[in-house]
C-alpha cells in the first residue's frame, strides 16, 4: 500500500467538504485503491467563522506555505486569481501536484499552469472546475478520448436555469426570480458572475480547450447574460415551443470554433430543456459515439468535495503506477484553430410595432437586404406597455429566421431600429437545435 498526503488551501465551503469527505471516507478510498489518502495540513485565514464539519485542530494552520511543505498534493480552494496562480505556481515549482476548483483562473491563466507542470513533470486536476460534481472534464480526457468533438451545449450554472426555470414555469420576472434565488441561498448577494454569464463563459471556454485541442483567450469568448431578459419572450417563447437557457456552447468547424454563452431558446422537448431548477447537464456530441450528456449538481459543498477528490484519488493512482507526469490536456492539436466571432445561427427577433398593415413588409425587405430568411411569424394582439409609434399602442411581432450569421442580424437590425413604424429597441435570442 502507498500514501499520499493532502494540503489544502482554502477551507470555505468547499474546503469544508472536501475536508470532510477525506476524513470520513479515508477508509473507502483505501479500500477501493490500495492508497492511503492522509490529509495533513488545511490553511485559511479564519478559524472562527462556523462551519458545518469541525476540522481538527491539528491540521489547521494559517500559513499556505507550511501546506506545499507538508504535502505531496496541494489543493487551491481559494478562488479568485492573483493569490490562487501565486499558490499554485509555488506548488509547482517546489514539486507538488496540484488540484484546483478555479474555473475562472484556469480560464484565463490555464495555459501558464499546465506548461509549468508540464516543464516539472507533475498532475494538475481540475475536475471541480467544471459541473461541481458531474464528471465532464473525465469525459472528455478518458471516456470520449477517441473522439473528435464536434459540439458542447452546456447548461453550466445553477443560479441562472433556477432563475429562468421559474420565469418559465411561474410566470415570475427576472427581478423576482433572482429574489427568490437569493432568499433560498441558490445565489450569492452579489450575483454579478452568474447573471451576466462569466460563471458559464469560464467553465465552456475549459471545455473548449480541452475537447478542440488548443488554449483559446478567454476574451474571444461571446457572453451575454440573462439580467435584461423579459418574463414577455419566456412566454412567447413558450407558444413558439421553446424554452429559454442560458447555454453555453462550444462548435468545431474546419479550422474554426465558436464559443459562446448567451440566452438561447431550444425545444421544449430536447433533454437539456428539461434540466430545471439548480441543476447543470453537459451535452458532447463526438464523432462516433454521437450525443452523450452529462447531468448533476453543478455547485455545493458535497458534489464538488467528491470531483475534488476525484482528481486527488487519479493523482495517487498515477504516482502509485510510477507515472505521476502531467498527460498534455489542452495543446494537442497541431493544425491551426481561429476563433469565429461571425457566428451562424437561428434567431428569434421581438419587435413593437404598430398593428396596421404595411409592417411586416418593410421589416422583411431590411431582412431580405441581408440575406436574412424568414421561417415563422408570430404577431400577439396583446398592447405592449411601452411608448407607442406615433402615439399608438403597439404590439408584439416575433419573427423566427432561418440560419445566420450573426454581423448580417446585428447589421439589419441596425437598419430596423431606424424605421418609423418600430418602437424601441428589437430583442434578439439565439435558437438552437441541440442536434443541428
Amino acid at each position: 500500500m502507498g500514501s499520499l498526503r493532502i494540503g489544502i488551501v482554502g477551507c470555505g465551503v468547499v474546503g469544508t467538504g472536501t475536508v470532510r469527505l477525506l476524513i470520513e471516507n479515508r477508509e473507502i478510498l483505501r479500500k477501493k485503491t490500495g492508497i492511503d489518502f492522509e490529509l495533513v495540513k488545511v490553511a485559511d485565514l479564519d478559524w472562527n467563522r462556523e462551519r458545518e464539519f469541525e476540522v481538527p485542530k491539528e491540521l489547521r494552520t494559517r500559513n499556505w506555505e507550511e501546506v506545499v511543505d507538508f504535502s505531496d498534493v496541494v489543493v487551491e480552494l481559494v478562488g479568485g486569481r492573483d493569490f490562487a496562480k501565486k499558490l499554485i505556481m509555488n506548488s509547482l515549482e517546489s514539486g507538488k501536484h496540484v488540484v484546483t476548483a478555479n474555473k475562472h483562473l484556469l480560464a484565463l491563466e490555464g495555459e501558464e499552469i499546465f506548461l509549468k507542470a508540464q516543464e516539472k513533470g507533475l498532475r494538475v486536476g481540475f475536475e471541480a472546475s467544471v459541473g461541481g460534481g458531474i464528471p465532464v472534464i473525465k469525459a472528455l480526457r478518458e471516456g470520449l478520448v477517441s473522439n473528435r468533438i464536434r459540439t458542447i451545449y452546456g447548461i453550466l450554472n445553477g443560479t441562472t436555469n433556477y432563475i429562468l426555470t421559474r420565469m418559465f414555469e411561474e410566470n415570475l420576472s427576472f427581478d423576482r426570480a433572482l429574489a427568490e434565488a437569493k432568499e433560498k441561498g441558490y445565489a450569492e448577494a452579489d450575483p454579478t458572475l452568474d447573471i451576466d454569464g462569466w460563471d458559464a463563459a469560464h467553465k465552456i471556454n475549459i471545455l473548449a480547450s480541452l475537447a478542440f485541442g488548443k488554449y483559446f483567450p478567454f476574451e474571444k469568448v461571446k457572453v451575454e447574460g440573462i439580467r435584461d431578459l423579459d418574463r414577455l419572450d419566456v412566454e412567447l417563447g413558450k407558444e413558439l415551443g421553446y424554452t429559454l437557457k442560458l447555454l453555453a456552447i462550444a462548435k468545431r468547424f474546419d479550422g474554426e470554433v465558436e464559443i459562446r454563452v448567451h440566452p438561447t431558446f431550444i425545444h421544449s422537448e430536447e433533454a437539456l430543456a428539461k434540466v430545471s431548477g439548480v441543476y447543470n447537464a453537459v451535452m458532447i456530441e463526438g464523432d462516433f459515439v454521437g450525443n452523450t450528456m452529462y447531468y448533476g449538481k453543478g455547485a455545493g459543498s458535497l458534489p464538488t468535495a467528491s470531483a475534488v477528490v476525484s482528481d486527488i484519488v487519479d493523482i495517487g493512482r498515477a504516482v502509485a503506477s510510477g507515472n505521476g507526469g502531467e498527460i498534455t490536456p489542452i495543446d494537442w492539436e497541431s493544425e491551426p484553430v481561429t476563433v469565429r466571432e461571425n457566428f451562424y445561427s437561428r434567431y428569434y427577433l421581438r419587435f413593437s410595432v404598430p398593428d396596421r398593415p404595411g409592417v411586416l413588409a418593410s421589416i422583411s425587405r431590411v431582412l431580405a437586404d441581408f440575406n436574412i430568411s424568414i421561417a415563422a411569424v408570430l404577431q400577439k394582439e396583446m398592447v405592449c406597455e411601452i411608448a407607442g409609434v406615433k402615439n399608438e399602442p403597439v404590439v408584439p411581432l416575433v419573427i423566427l429566421t432561418h440560419k445566420a450569421y450573426e454581423r448580417d442580424i446585428q447589421k439589419a437590425l441596425s437598419r430596423i431600429e431606424d424605421l418609423p413604424v418600430v418602437a424601441g429597441k428589437p430583442v434578439v435570442i439565439r435558437v438552437e437545435e441541440e442536434a443541428e
